[in-house]
């Protein structure tokens, strides 16, 4: 007989495991455990100073309107017709991209109770002004992410 902990430890992993079938086939660059997790706290900080835009149809109109920043999509969406001309759009517009495996995860990140599908993280916000410090630390948490999912990128291609 186990113990509680090592019960807990399978149904985690049987849950990561079901949560790694649901990803969609397109799903690609999709973020490892340690990239998702920043990806995820960046896009909770970026909720925070109202620097983010959440859905299809705001994340499209702010492409269009030009605003540029970093692209987090869900992998688990079902259909996945919903979001598979958000990366030609993003690409079109220079934007980086990355999918995470949970839209349930990406909701939760970006302040919502509603699984979010997609979420663009912007450079600054677009009301107001945050302060310089603040500003200065999100530029640098932004451009680490970035980074990371650049090098993931190319080792794709």
């Amino acid at each position: 007989m186990g113990s509680d902990s090592e019960v807990e430890k399978t149904q985690q992993k049987e849950k990561e495991r079901k949560k790694m079938l649901a990803i969609a086939p397109i799903a690609k660059p999709l973020a490892g455990k340690k990239l998702s997790k920043k990806t995820l706290k960046l896009v909770r900080k970026a909720s925070e100073h109202k620097c983010l835009k959440r859905g299809v149809k705001e994340l499209v109109k702010s492409i269009r309107r030009g605003h540029k920043g970093l692209c987090v999509i869900a992998g688990n969406i079902s259909p996945i017709d919903v979001i598979t001309h958000v990366p030609i759009l993003c690409e079109e517009a220079e934007i980086p991209y990355v999918y995470v495996s949970s839209k349930e995860d990406l909701a939760t990140a970006g302040a919502t109770k509603r699984p979010t599908c997609c979420v663009l993280v912007l450079t600054k916000p677009t009301k107001g002004e945050l302060a310089i410090e603040e500003q200065e630390k999100m530029k640098a948490d932004y451009s680490q992410i970035v980074s990371d999912v650049s090098e993931l990128t190319s080792s794709l291609f």
